[in-house]
């Protein structure tokens, strides 16, 4: 290995002390050895290590205790216990309490090195993630308009609650945003936010992923796996685009959600769970219970408060802070400097059409920053948007004559027509390739003066 470890090992046998410092010094690592756990803690606080190595039985401390002292202290180093006398109950302790392992003695050489390799690791993706966030920041609703006052005041009003909110809205509104809003500012806001796209999961895997499955349960299951809602025990879980939830799956999920109880697959007994769900979907849920492929019984168990967020272009006073605040982001994560934005480049930003919302935002103003050479200008937006026959051009004028909304009005009526024709005219097809519900399309088609085909 490469990297260099400080650890301290504890434990009150000196032979077993002076073994593994030894193969911890042969492989490169510095080890610092102690006999008592009162004395480990007072080393471990005056001192930084990458890894704390302890015995669990031990005259007049244990390791457990031990391990209790370090994080009451702040202590934050992977603790790692050993024991000759282990068994399960003790192991789950020491996992409860914070170890990062749990080794049987006799211990091999090859499994202690390997333990300190992982250990490294966790603490350097650990360095990582905390830089990360501290150059990036939490991720935040950002808003300024009416619309999403109403929004931010219905977040207000049910997130303490225990009750299942339905979360709406189109394809990169910000639906899981929300969500987490939702869960930080709940009373389990300090357990974990467990997520699962039911979408992006194939049908005969969701069960598994939502419920978990014994060892050998099926093939490929080599060793039991706790599924999402044991995950989300006494925390939140979320279930995006439960619309496209297979139908089979919907049972099973309500059944969950009368009884708060969990069966892995291959499993005879019920796990009891206690689980805050919240979901969300593009989709309209009335219709497909309507068209039979969403159960009415599982909509009235989660459509309990339902929260619909608008989409970007009927929330345009927003388009500015939300390209400030992008474009911060963006030149933290990649150590850019930050880029200022000219009042005309916002401008036409705020009036372009944002079929894929703020997802699709956030996408340009990363692409923008690429593109600009200092401040992101009116220039720079025409270069980002070639395709935009109502856009403008490097000089300022447009392809079309007229105001700014007229010539994103014609920018609106070309995308529109281009995707009818790849769509052979079906509007359906249409408005699920721009991201749209297909009553707005149409009402947009109307607007622009778009011919439809009847259907």
């Amino acid at each position: 290995m490469n990297a260099k470890a400080e650890i301290l090992v504890v434990d009150d046998e000196h032979n077993t002390l002076a073994s593994l410092a030894r193969a911890f010094r042969m492989a490169g690592h510095e080890a610092t050895v102690c006999d008592d756990a009162g004395r480990a803690l007072e080393l471990a606080l005056a001192k930084p290590f990458d890894l704390i190595l302890s015995d669990v039985v031990m005259p007049r401390r244990d390791g457990l205790a031990l391990l209790e002292d370090l994080r009451a202290k702040g202590v934050n180093a992977p603790v790692v216990m050993m024991s000759g006398q282990a068994h399960i109950e003790m192991a789950v302790k020491a996992t409860r309490l914070g170890a990062l392992d749990f080794l049987e003695k006799p211990i091999s050489t090859d499994k202690l090195l390997l333990t300190v390799e992982n250990a490294l690791r966790l603490k350097r993706l650990e360095a990582e993630n905390s830089d990360l966030r501290r150059r990036v920041g939490k991720q935040e609703i950002v808003w300024t308009g009416a619309a999403m006052r109403r929004v931010m005041g219905m977040i207000d009003k049910v997130a303490a609650s225990q009750s299942r909110v339905c979360i709406q809205g189109e394809t990169g509104t910000g639906k899981e945003l929300v969500a987490r809003t939702l869960h930080e500012k709940s009373t389990r806001a300090q357990q974990p936010f467990v997520t699962l796209n039911c979408a992006a999961i194939p049908a005969e895997l969701i069960e598994s992923e939502l419920f978990g499955h014994e060892k050998g349960s099926f093939t490929g299951a080599t060793q039991r796996y706790v599924g999402k809602f044991e995950q989300a025990h006494r925390a939140t879980l979320f279930l995006d685009e439960i619309g496209d939830m297979p139908a089979a799956m919907q049972a099973k999920l309500l059944r969950v959600l009368e009884q708060s109880e969990v069966e892995r697959v291959g499993g005879g007994k019920p796990v009891a769970v206690d689980v805050r769900v919240l979901v969300a979907t593009h989709r309209n849920l009335v219709e497909l219970v309507r068209e039979g492929r969403f159960r009415e019984d599982l909509y009235h168990r989660v459509y309990v408060f339902p929260i619909v967020l608008p989409p970007l272009r009927e929330r345009r006073e927003d388009i500015p802070p939300l390209v400030r605040y992008f474009a911060a982001q963006v030149a933290a994560q990649n150590g850019w400097k930050p880029a200022e934005f000219a009042a005309e480049a916002i401008a036409a930003l705020t009036e372009l059409a944002w079929p894929g919302n703020i997802r699709e935002l956030r996408n340009a103003v990363e692409r923008l920053l690429l593109l600009a050479e200092g401040e992101v200008t009116l220039e720079t937006v025409a270069l980002a948007f070639p395709r935009a026959s109502g856009g403008v051009r490097a000089n300022g004028a447009a392809s079309a004559s007229g105001p700014l909304t007229e010539r994103l009005a014609a920018f609106e009526r070309a995308t529109i027509e281009e995707e009818l024709d790849r769509q052979q005219r079906n509007i359906t097809n249409a408005a699920r390739a721009l991201g749209l519900e297909r009553s707005h399309l149409y009402k947009k088609c109307h607007q622009l003066g778009i011919l439809l085909r009847p259907e």
